[in-house]
């Protein structure tokens, strides 16, 4: 829809006002019925102020008083309230007297003016803007039409200011001349009381992560909300504004030259639904639906998954999987379950880690990457921050909360602080930011995929030892990963001639990678299936799923001394997985095939994550409680032994000779015993009485 501007000579033919009031009373929707006028029997029904009317609506109706509205936002709003409330005088005429003003809110205007294009040629206009919001003030009262009282020589009065029609801007000026009495001296003061005030807030709408270009900061613009626009949106949330550009004094700068533009809200539209941002049209929607009828379409997404890097095939499923994402529910009594699978990759130095999760971000509908060495609590989560002109508290969002219904890639997060990394512990589980700082206490939503990768601890993965042990990672945030995977740089002839040949071929040919699927179709294909597709699990699939999970219990019951080598949170995560499997195929029920590839999955995980080094046995403890079965009976053991010999000896403690000696006996080795003990103090569970010599705390 081109929009032309008007010649002034043009406007002044137009009696906005009246073409408003006609457009109101007749103009009709798709299905015939009079649409504005239902709108406004709604309005008042609900106690509401504020009017929604379709931009192109009002184009269709009198494209003149659109392209006015466009031109000349101020005067043309104004005349469509008072049509407004014409309308509305009919309907309800005590309903006018209850309520003061009435706003025409405009919505779906033809064009996005993208944040970075916002010049100097759009003051005064209409525009409409998308972005994040990421950054909210308290609320806070603006007078928008001030009592005065003038006293000169003990004579006062009262009187309204501005005059009639008018409201006051950005600054309150009182007046020249007292309009009682006409004088310019004495004393003028506001009676706060007895002005007429509207809720206010400012917000900062910044640029979506995915329009920023590479290699520059995301750009952001002040936007003020009014009246019943507050608090419509909070932090994280992706917003359409719809608003007048304006003007004010630099606030930085002291000279009177320099102006910063600001916008006032019109309208602001919160984006109910995850990812509406990736645009899919007819033809795409055709496109995506021949490809989801092929029977390899899983092999060729799969295989779209950074296809410069040779092999790593379960990973790659497993990161298909977690952009497509399972199904999450709510159940009456409001509990979440997250449908959400989140993927950690342990590994070697030079495994393509790092561009696993740069190509991860870049395919995501609405990813964002970030490393744990650059990121703090606050940048992940949200934040609290003083403004510096002001010296208020506002709340902004981090990348969890940016990445909501998205994908949040996560590298090198065993280099996170302590600290940091707690903070991703419930956005992880419960998918929500909880903050409590500086009396503001908020709640938002990081319905995020967590995709992680981190390089081990003694920089190479040491087969002997358990995966806790491997990463700087507690095993609070072990347990809440549904797939671990450990990627291991271990020499073999044949699989490094072929890795050499296809990295080589990628440095000659880069131009002929080209991945089985085109990024944009993959990118549009997985925003189409996590919008519109929801699959249930089947009998046969739940049946299996059962029976997998209760045969892997099986092998616990019947050696109540052996390790466990599952639990219910590996029992969702399957469930998840074949939810994931079914949607790559756009299916809307699991079925066993789904079943079956979330169970190879999980298995696979297990078999290299979850063993127990030492009894080579499958044992979830290695990733829940971070030791195996084994150890932890071996650890019980020691303390034990302990207190047996403290109660002996006469010094009333055990010394580490005769600990040793013990031990030995118990068939458990000496290296173990150091490692208990030095593991037993540092948890302070034992304590050195005298040189050599340990006790237990109580």
């Amino acid at each position: 829809m081109a929009i032309h501007h008007l010649e002034t000579s043009e406007l002044e033919a137009i009696d906005v006002k009246e073409r408003f009031y006609e457009f109101l009373k007749t103009f009709r929707g798709k299905d015939g019925s009079y649409k504005y006028l239902e709108r406004i029997r709604q309005m008042i029904t609900m106690g509401q102020k504020s009017l929604i009317v379709d931009f192109n609506d009002l184009y269709i109706f009198d494209n003149r008083v659109a392209r006015l509205l466009i031109d000349q936002p101020d005067e043309v709003l104004k005349q469509a309230a008072e049509a407004l409330r014409e309308v509305v005088y009919q309907e309800a005429p005590e309903y006018v007297e209850e309520v003061k003003r009435f706003y025409v809110r405009v919505r779906g205007l033809p064009k996005v003016v993208p944040l970075r294009k916002l010049r100097s040629e759009y003051i005064g206009k209409l525009v409409m803007l998308e972005g994040i919001l990421v950054r909210a003030t308290p609320i806070k009262e603006k007078i928008v039409k001030a009592r005065f009282i003038h006293c000169y020589e003990g004579d006062c009065h009262e009187f309204d200011w501005p005059p009639e029609g008018e409201l006051i801007g950005e600054q309150l000026e009182k007046p020249q001349v007292c309009p009682v009495c006409a004088r310019s001296s004495g004393q003028f003061r506001v009676i706060p009381e007895k002005s007429l005030m509207v809720d206010w807030q400012r917000i900062v709408l910044q640029e979506r992560p995915e329009e920023v270009p590479p290699g520059q900061l995301p750009r952001s613009i002040e936007v003020v909300l009014q009246d019943e626009l507050v608090d419509v949106a909070r932090p994280g949330d992706r917003i359409t504004v719809v608003g007048i550009v304006r003007v004010r004094p630099d606030s930085v700068s002291k000279k009177k030259a320099l102006y910063e533009i600001y916008v006032e809200a019109v309208n602001v539209e919160v984006s109910q639904k995850v990812l509406e941002e990736v645009i899919i049209t007819r033809e795409d929607e055709e496109k995506i639906r021949a490809l989801a009828k092929d029977p390899w379409v899983r092999k060729k997404i799969i295989a779209s998954i950074a296809p410069a890097i040779y092999g790593h095939w379960d990973i790659k499923e497993a990161i298909a999987l977690a952009l497509f994402g399972g199904v999450p529910k709510v159940t009456p009594d409001g509990i979440r379950i997250r449908g959400d699978i989140h993927i950690l990759i342990v590994g070697d130095p030079g495994t393509a880690k790092s561009q696993l999760l740069q190509y991860v971000a870049r395919i995501a509908p609405r990813g964002i990457y970030t490393t744990g060495k650059g990121s703090t609590a606050a940048g992940l989560t949200a934040a609290v921050i003083r403004d510096k002109t002001t010296g208020e508290y506002y709340l902004e969002a981090g990348a969890l909360v940016l990445a909501d219904g998205g994908v949040a890639a996560i590298d090198e997060i065993d280099k996170m602080r302590d600290e940091d990394r707690v903070a991703i512990h419930e956005a992880m589980e419960q998918q929500t930011v909880s903050i409590a700082k500086a009396g503001i206490v908020a709640r938002l939503n990081a319905r995020t995929t967590v995709i992680a990768a981190g390089n081990p601890k003694f920089g190479r993965y040491i087969p002997n030892r358990t995966l806790a042990e491997n990463i700087n990672l507690p095993v609070t945030i072990l347990s809440r990963f549904d797939l671990i995977f450990i990627l291991r740089d271990t020499p073999n002839p044949d699989y490094d001639r072929r890795l050499a040949r296809h990295i080589l071929r990628v440095h000659a040919e880069a131009e002929k990678v080209k991945p089985e699927i085109p990024p944009d179709l993959l990118k549009k294909y997985i925003s189409y299936a996590r919008r519109y597709v929801r699959p249930r699990l089947t009998p046969e699939a739940s049946k299996l799923i059962e029976e997998f999970f209760v045969e892997m219990r099986k092998l616990a019951s019947e050696n109540p001394e052996g390790p466990i080598p599952i639990t219910a949170r590996q029992l969702e995560a399957l469930a998840r997985l074949a939810e994931a499997h079914a949607k790559m195929a756009l299916k809307e029920e699991v079925t066993v095939e789904d079943a079956e590839a979330a169970i190879r999955l999980m298995k696979s995980f297990l078999e290299s994550a979850g063993m127990d080094v030492e009894s080579g046995k499958i044992d979830i403890d290695v990733i829940m409680t971070g030791k195996p079965r084994s150890k932890q009976e071996k650890l019980s053991r020691i303390i034990e032994i302990i207190e047996e010999l403290e109660e002996e000896s006469e010094e009333g403690c055990a010394k580490i000779k005769n600990i040793v000696k013990k031990a030995a006996a118990e068939g458990i080795e000496s290296s173990f015993v150091d490692e208990a003990i030095r593991m037993l103090r540092r948890d302070g569970i034992i304590y050195e009485k005298s040189v050599g010599c340990y006790a237990v705390v109580r």
